[in-house]
């Protein structure tokens, strides 16, 4: 008997535009696969066409608030329908940068010095010496991200306006220069290192993510041999440590600059990242002799509650 899979997509998100293309080359591909694809465009009566269409799987391709935070993962769970990528409380955690990096450093994984202030607080004052980078708490893509540069004489003001949507509090972490890289784990294995540029040659912002020539991806990575093990290595144990399932992906900072540092530090853990043809994970993926079909199919069969 077919596999009837429900492809969640789009969402409420600031991030609901990228949902959209993942999820539709998600369903394409598997679609090809031979399932039996229904697409969902996620909105707050999610719980109750579910419930009516009673999917065998559900393969989750939203991304940021709502989908990716733990949320989806419950009404899932307590609807009892197989899903794919992780679970409630990996999700919860990875989402929320502040709590994720707490673990991280439990883990003896490098993060960057940080703090989290209330917004206005960081608006107010330099928290910390310049230059530094200032996050929400629970977004992804690079959505709401601000570097504070060297000399910078005041931060941000954009952080008081009245229609900031981003939530009250901040992270503010110190500005790693150098390079930017990035590592998958599908099932239980840690892919290859790709290094990530933006094609204009500033950083590594939404638009390089995902306008059509923004970015500049290196596979594999070029790196000294222990350097690339070490981003390997730490992304099982980002994974493990948060307690991710199915497919994640690491995202790292390494200073290789002119008198750098030489440190390597964790920026974050993606649990739903990008899923076009042309995004990292399924580049991973390919680059290891598994194509974009093969890795969607292994998501369906990996798929299941109590993650």
């Amino acid at each position: 008997m077919t596999k009837h899979v429900a492809v969640l997509l789009g969402g409420l998100s600031a991030e609901r535009e990228v949902s959209l293309r993942s999820g539709a080359a998600c369903a394409k591909a598997l679609e090809a696969e031979g399932f039996a694809v229904t697409k969902l465009d996620v909105d707050r009566d999610i719980a109750q066409t579910l419930a009516k269409l009673r999917p065998d799987v559900a393969f989750n391709a939203l991304h940021g608030r709502f989908g990716e935070d733990g949320i989806m993962q419950g009404i899932l769970e307590m609807l009892r329908i197989p899903y794919t990528h992780s679970g409630v409380l990996a999700s919860a955690l990875a989402m929320r940068k502040d709590r994720a990096r707490d673990l991280f450093r439990a883990a003896g994984i490098p993060v960057a010095e940080g703090v989290t202030v209330d917004r206005h607080v960081a608006a107010g004052r330099h928290v910390m010496a310049p230059p530094y980078v200032i996050k929400p708490l629970d977004e992804g893509s690079s959505v709401g991200i601000m570097i504070v540069k060297e000399g910078a004489n005041a931060p941000p003001q954009e952080l008081t306006n009245k229609d900031w949507p981003h939530g009250n509090d901040v992270l503010v972490e110190r500005f790693v220069p150098g390079r930017e890289l990035t590592c998958a784990v599908i099932g239980e294995k840690a892919y290859d290192v790709i290094e990530i540029r933006a094609a204009d040659g500033g950083w590594y912002d939404y638009n390089a993510k995902y306008a059509k020539g923004g970015s500049i991806h290196v596979l594999p990575a070029n790196l000294k041999g222990n350097i690339y093990q070490n981003v390997q290595e730490l992304t099982l144990v980002a994974h493990k440590t948060l307690g991710c399932r199915g497919v994640s992906r690491t995202d790292f900072r390494y200073d290789d600059s002119p008198n750098g540092t030489g440190e390597l530090v964790i920026l974050e853990v993606n649990t739903q990242p990008g899923m076009t043809e042309t995004s990292l994970v399924p580049e991973l993926a390919a680059f290891a002799g598994l194509t974009f079909g093969e890795l969607v199919r292994w998501m369906v069969e990996d798929a299941s509650c109590d993650r």
